[in-house]
């Protein structure tokens, strides 16, 4: 008698165990969502190296520009849209319509 309860006790402790881990890794904090932060951290990353290409590409930008004046210059009138004096300016395609 005292071997099957014992033998009791320890199924209803294996069952209990396996009940509690069950709901733990199907809840909302279980396994689900461990997959799915890993793809959101892995996005989050692949972002990150994007950003850090564009910010060094920009940096490469700046020096280029600090090291010439003429590209410097070029750069000036392609943002501000300047004309040089001596340039001769050609304005193709239709005109604006008022």
């Amino acid at each position: 008698m005292r071997f099957s309860i014992a033998r009791l006790g320890y199924l209803l402790a294996f069952l209990a165990v396996v009940g509690y881990a069950t709901v733990t890794l199907r809840g909302p904090r279980g396994l689900h969502t461990l997959f799915e932060k890993k793809v959101e951290i892995r996005a989050m990353e692949e972002r990150n190296e994007r950003l850090a290409r564009e910010i060094e590409r920009k940096r490469e930008h700046i020096r280029r520009l600090a090291d010439n004046p003429a590209e410097q210059e070029l750069e000036i009138r392609d943002r501000l849209k300047l004309v040089n004096p001596k340039d001769k300016v050609f304005i193709t395609g239709d005109p604006a319509k008022k």
